[in-house]
């Protein structure tokens, strides 16, 4: 099965840029997107084969996830089950019978870190929240996670210490979330490929230059390690201030 997961930074905007053609050439079985920024009706978007799950914010033009799936959930979920969380259509969850696709947004800890306590709320419940699916079956979890793990995986690691999205508690907790039992499938192929990266600012020529950051994810749960094929990101693609990423994996 092949999975595509992209924060398209607008659904809306990234459609006058050829996302349909994009969509249809990468011909994936799951299609994952954030921060699409939608609410409901506001957008007529559907492709033959598909069916399509998204979950909105209750903010005008703020956040937002979609699924689409060319197979036919058991069972569809919207947020995590915390009220607190669940205001801002960050996460949609599929019951595939075999396993659980949840696709996730999680929150940016924000210009000085204003929303970081926040965040950490957020990923002790995330965490919570998955580790809770994975004692029924297998997880895949996708989506714009907002952390760069290790220093590899950002060009600038010493100027970013401590900036959203490099703090050492959101690291910290992206490796708890690790140690609840899930494999992030790009390090678990690629161990040692530096100089790959998922997002970029818009300022300063940073996607030419290749000043990134890796920050979009699939991570699978440990005893699905040994079925994963291919763990790929795809900055040739644009649109977005983001990339897609791609996994193929036999499920």
């Amino acid at each position: 099965m092949k999975f595509i997961s992209w924060n398209v930074n607008g659904l809306r905007a990234i459609m006058g840029k050829g996302f349909a053609d994009i969509f249809k050439a990468l011909d994936a079985d799951f299609f994952c997107l954030q921060e699409t920024k939608l609410q409901a009706g506001q957008i007529d978007l559907h492709f033959d084969g598909y069916e399509s799950y998204f979950d909105y914010a209750q903010r005008k033009g703020y956040s937002g996830t979609a699924t689409f799936t060319r197979h036919t959930p058991v069972a569809d979920r919207r947020g995590m089950g915390v009220d607190c969380h669940d205001t801002e259509g960050r996460i949609v969850t599929l019951d595939m019978g075999d396993f659980y696709l949840v696709n996730v947004y999680t929150p940016n800890s924000q210009n000085e870190l204003a929303r970081i306590d926040y965040r950490m709320e957020w990923e002790e419940s995330f965490a919570d929240y998955v580790e809770g699916l994975d004692k029924d079956k297998p997880v895949v979890i996708c989506g714009d996670m907002n952390v760069a793990h290790e220093e590899i995986d950002l060009a600038n690691p010493k100027t970013n210490r401590n900036n959203a999205g490099f703090t050492d508690r959101e690291r910290d907790a992206f490796s708890r979330l690790l140690a609840r039992g899930f494999v992030d499938t790009f390090r678990h192929l690629h161990p040692d490929t530096a100089k790959a990266y998922s997002w970029w600012s818009y300022r300063a020529n940073a996607r030419a230059r290749n000043v990134g950051w890796r920050i979009d994810y699939f991570l699978v749960s440990q005893r699905l390690a040994d079925k994963l094929i291919a763990a790929e990101i795809l900055p040739e693609i644009t649109g977005s201030d983001h990339c897609p990423v791609l996994m193929e994996i036999d499920l």
